[in-house]
């Protein structure tokens, strides 16, 4: 899992980009579709002021609305935490509800939350729901779900470690993600190490048009000239 790992200074390069640019520089790469490697609009950001978090993806799959077939307690299935551990740092958090609809009851809220964080990790990424909200925001831990429940109901853990579906997309463990306020991206591995130098040339693309925008020279004659330029250079 820890094949391609960053360093330090490369994961904080990331965390200083907001998703759209991270989504936007993987696309110069074309190691995938437009329109794949993002969760959509059913998984929400909860603290939107935070700063984006990045993270190796640890993931497990729960169910809420009914008793699990053995255990009796919410934290039975501790071995999971182990898992997680065989993730490299920092790590995110990804849970897929089983139940149809999801989101009856909320596998994590302030006690799991400090878990997690005690286990190095920085965010929870789930197609269910969370609570404890802010007492879980004070705590600077950063939560994707798909909606709020006030109880747990019977949430639990049904399996780990495997390929999970949040949001439309499907996450293994160690794969690298991004979030913010916008929702959460994968970032290709073998890319990684580049999507900050990439995303510093569409930060200077995005200045350079809306610069133009704002000139008291305007006219569509010179922005349509700048577009051909720009494709121009793109096709090199």
């Amino acid at each position: 899992m820890s094949q391609g790992r960053l360093t330090p200074a490369q994961l904080e390069q990331l965390r200083r980009l907001s998703t759209c640019v991270v989504a936007s520089a993987i696309e110069t790469f074309h190691v995938r579709l437009p329109n794949a490697g993002f969760t959509n609009s059913t998984v929400h950001c909860m603290f939107p002021d935070f700063r984006p978090v990045v993270g190796y993806a640890a993931t497990a799959r729960i169910r809420t609305a009914n008793p699990p077939m053995e255990g009796r307690s919410y934290y039975f299935r501790t071995e999971w935490w182990d898992n997680i551990l065989r993730v490299p740092a920092p790590r995110i958090i990804v849970v897929q509800d089983l139940d149809q609809p999801p989101g009856l009851g909320a596998f994590v809220g302030e006690v799991h939350a400090n878990i997690l964080a005690a286990l190095e990790s920085v965010a929870l990424v789930t197609n269910g729901s969370v609570r404890d909200v802010n007492e879980v925001k004070a705590m600077n831990f950063q939560l994707f779900a798909g909606n709020m429940s006030v109880s747990h109901a019977y949430a639990h853990v049904f399996d780990f470690g495997g390929t999970v579906e949040v949001g439309g997309l499907k996450i293994k463990p160690g794969d690298l993600i991004h979030g913010d306020r916008h929702g959460v991206v994968l970032i290709p591995p073998e890319i990684a190490a580049e999507v900050p130098e990439a995303a510093a040339e569409i930060q200077k693309r995005r200045q350079y048009f809306i610069g133009l925008c704002r000139s008291g020279d305007f006219s569509l004659e010179s922005l349509r000239g700048a577009m051909e330029e720009q494709g121009e250079r793109n096709s090199r």
